[in-house]
């Protein structure tokens, strides 16, 4: 995370059964009610690190809540879900450290739980090659499932 001044900024993350759970983000204030986003996304989908999105105060909310993605910081995001728990040394760890000789880097939610960023310059073929051949259980958040394959989805 940057050392600028940071504020957080809701999203509303829809669920499968139509009601929505909530993830804030930490972000740097850049006025007219836009934010650079300064942590990547453990349930939001459709953004990524460092992002600009729009997000004007909330009343009900009473915080910076996101409406729209304004620029793309060129930032990807997957998730990877681990069965065993992320520890020094082990196949876990092993798995994020190929991730990160790929170029990504990555932040835990929890040691089960890790949100990995992929940087412009990484292609994201390569990581999905990568994680399918580890036969890592992960899932695309930003571009999203759907986004990328549309007849499928």
């Amino acid at each position: 995370m940057s050392s600028e001044p940071t504020a957080k900024v809701l999203f509303r993350v829809l669920d499968d059964d139509g009601s929505a759970s909530v993830e804030t983000l930490w972000a740097i204030p850049l006025g007219r009610d836009l934010y650079r986003l300064d942590n990547s996304p453990f349930y939001a989908y459709g953004v990524s690190w460092q992002d600009t999105v729009l997000a004007p105060i909330d009343l009900q909310e009473q915080m910076p809540t996101f409406q729209s993605v304004v620029e793309r910081s060129g930032n990807q995001t997957i998730r990877i879900i681990f069965e065993l728990p992320v520890s020094s040394g082990n196949i876990s760890d092993q798995l994020l450290q190929g991730l990160v000789a790929l170029g990504c880097s990555y932040e835990g939610a929890n040691p089960k739980y890790v949100s990995v960023n992929i940087p412009p310059k990484v292609e994201l073929q390569d990581v999905r090659s990568y994680l399918i051949a580890h036969d890592a259980q992960w899932e695309h958040a930003n571009p999203t499932y759907e986004s990328l394959f549309p007849d499928e989805a």
